[in-house]
């Protein structure tokens, strides 16, 4: 029996279960406020889900409320062992689980009598910005992708680590890694304060985390965790990548190496759109910036998946 904590469905959604390897996963479907992205196919669907450690009450409802104010459904989940999701390990970060989570969703999706399961988006922040591009190379009936503030190449964001927190803390965090590989059960934070053992501990880390998170965030992980995100590149995949590319980069990310985000915009196989905003890696999800993202998101969605 899963421990999961239980959230509050924000308004404009239903709660649904999405099977994926056996496990039940939490999500939130919102559908369609109207029919202009309408077809007799029937209507869009984006799949949405968080980054590192965050579940989908971490402020995604406001971008799944507008996109579909626009005219798309969205579905919004958990990965397994996550929020309210079922699955164990709890809180075990693995962008290989994550992505087949997104997978088993899109089946889920291309399945509901009112989509058209031609006209399926992807949308990722942080790490799952990282996840949709490498998730829709492999999926050529994806239609289009959303991708801000991404995570894009685990070695890079290895050596960002180094630049703000120093290589003791990287060698440190290192060895409660494979700590972990002994000791299963050892874990470690998410996110911390500067010089403390987690796995985020930029200046604007917990600050931006606290800002965001909702009720169901846990502030730890599996120490042994760590070793994969190195191994986390979807860079390489951005030449198998067709579907359209919207892409939004914070040029003061110092959680997301904006570098490895724009080598994805150069080497990707298909249409590429940029918007490039001058600010921090968690400012994207509020006011101004927020807007300017989210119908910059909307115009690029429409022009891909509008009737």
């Amino acid at each position: 029996m899963s421990t999961a904590p239980i959230g509050a469905v924000p308004e404009g959604a239903v709660e649904i279960d999405v099977a994926s390897h056996g496990v039940r996963l939490s999500a939130w479907h919102f559908s369609a406020t109207t029919d202009a992205w309408t077809t007799p196919a029937g209507r869009p669907c984006v799949v949405m889900a968080h980054g590192l450690g965050a579940t989908k009450d971490a402020n995604l409802a406001p971008y799944a409320q507008r996109f579909a104010a626009a005219g798309a459904d969205v579905v919004v989940f958990d990965y397994r062992g996550f929020g309210t999701s079922d699955g164990e390990p709890r809180q075990l970060v693995d962008h290989r689980r994550h992505r087949d989570d997104y997978r088993s969703v899109v089946e889920h999706v291309r399945r509901m009598p009112a989509v058209d399961p031609d006209r399926v988006a992807l949308w990722g922040s942080s790490y799952s910005g990282g996840h949709v591009v490498a998730v829709a190379a492999d999926d050529p009936r994806i239609a289009a992708v959303v991708s801000q503030g991404a995570a894009m190449d685990g070695l890079t964001a290895v050596l960002e680590i180094v630049r703000y927190a120093g290589p003791r803390h990287l060698l440190r965090l290192s060895a409660h890694a494979l700590l972990g590989v002994v000791r299963r059960d050892h874990e470690v934070a998410l996110v911390g304060e500067p010089g403390s053992l987690a796995a985020i501990t930029s200046d604007d880390g917990l600050e931006g985390y606290s800002r965001i998170m909702g009720p169901t965030f846990e502030n730890r992980m599996p120490a042994r965790a760590i070793l994969p995100i190195m191994l986390n590149r979807p860079v390489t995949a951005a030449p198998r990548l067709t579907a359209p590319l919207f892409l939004l980069i914070a040029s003061d990310d110092s959680i997301a190496p904006p570098a490895a985000v724009e080598r994805v915009a150069r080497r990707a196989g298909g249409r590429v759109e940029v918007l490039r905003l001058d600010c921090g890696h968690f400012d994207i999800y509020a006011d101004d910036l927020f807007e300017q993202g989210v119908e910059a998101q909307i115009r690029f969605l429409g022009s891909v998946l509008e009737a």
